[in-house]
């Protein structure tokens, strides 16, 4: 008889092909078209909750990252990029910062593609490519970034071009609260407080159900581009406003299964090396966050 060979679904992670043995049975062989990580790999990724891979802020790498409000390490987009690509294919980050998407894109062999509204991030991210990957011969050195807005730039992009979105996006306005937080890690270091001054900025606007909707139509807008059966993930934590605590994570997740993605589930990334301030002390409960969700969507059919 002839061998049957599974025909490839590009939604499917793991398919399985026969292949004839000499005595007219068959090998079942199973396929991996996810990742290229070995099933050890795979499983190990899957475990809930994962701890923060940070380089530490007085490492000579992590220079240029500490330079944004809100720093995103490469080591936890790189695990990411791991499992959700492989090599060869295409990252997009719409809200790309000072590049970390793209620094680990690089050292993951995969392309890269940033959007950042503010100029100065820009000119930063493109340092950071360049001293920091500089010395690793088989990074990607297929790496983009688009300065401008990302609800302007992302229906330019071809259609089902990108094999992965990631991203770590604006979080209201919260970082333009004067805490302790703020004084003790950033004021006092001549660091930045905020995203920009941009009006288009998703961190200048003032109601959090305007933001909220902003954020989600510009998420919605890399569906085109995402290949089907693609995956997204959105870096975010819940925040406190005044007297009010926001379930971010839980109204993102909501609001993008009604927009064409499936929830796939939810990493909790422990942030055990931040510092512990005294919020609230010693009048009222308030917490110290130290977690953020990692939000796994796919695109439906």
């Amino acid at each position: 008889m002839t061998a049957r060979k599974q025909i490839q679904i590009p939604n499917n992670d793991i398919v399985t092909e026969s292949r004839p043995k000499g005595n007219g049975g068959s090998n079942r062989k199973t396929v991996n078209l996810l990742n290229d990580l070995t099933a050890k790999e795979w499983i190990a990724e899957t475990v809930s909750v994962w701890v923060q891979k940070g380089l530490g802020k007085n490492h000579e790498s992590a220079q240029i990252e500490r330079e944004h409000p809100a720093p995103f390490s490469y080591r936890d987009v790189s695990r990411l990029i791991r499992f959700f690509t492989k090599r060869g294919q295409t990252v997009l980050d719409p809200f790309v910062g000072v590049g970390s998407t793209l620094k680990a894109a690089a050292l993951e062999g995969r392309r890269g593609i940033g959007i950042e509204l503010n100029p100065r991030y820009v000119k930063l991210a493109k340092k950071r490519l360049q001293t920091e990957i500089a010395s690793d011969l088989y990074a990607c050195r297929d790496q983009k970034i688009l300065l401008g807005d990302a609800a302007e730039i992302l229906s330019t992009l071809p259609k089902k071009s990108i094999n992965l979105v990631v991203t770590s996006p604006p979080y209201w306005n919260i970082l333009h609260k004067k805490d302790h937080k703020a004084k003790q890690e950033r004021l006092q270091n001549g660091l930045d407080t905020k995203y920009s001054d941009h009006p288009k900025d998703l961190g200048n606007i003032p109601e959090y159900t305007i933001f909220l909707k902003r954020l989600i139509d510009i998420l919605t807008q890399c569906r085109p581009a995402l290949v089907d059966g693609g995956h997204m993930c959105v870096i975010v934590g819940d925040f406190r406003n005044k007297s009010r605590y926001y379930m971010f994570h839980t109204d993102l997740a909501s609001a993008m299964g009604k927009k064409g993605f499936s929830l796939k589930g939810l990493t909790i990334l422990y942030q055990k090396y931040k510092r512990i301030f005294p919020y609230g002390y010693p009048y009222a409960y308030v917490p110290n966050l130290h977690h953020q969700y990692i939000i796994i969507l796919k695109k439906d059919d």
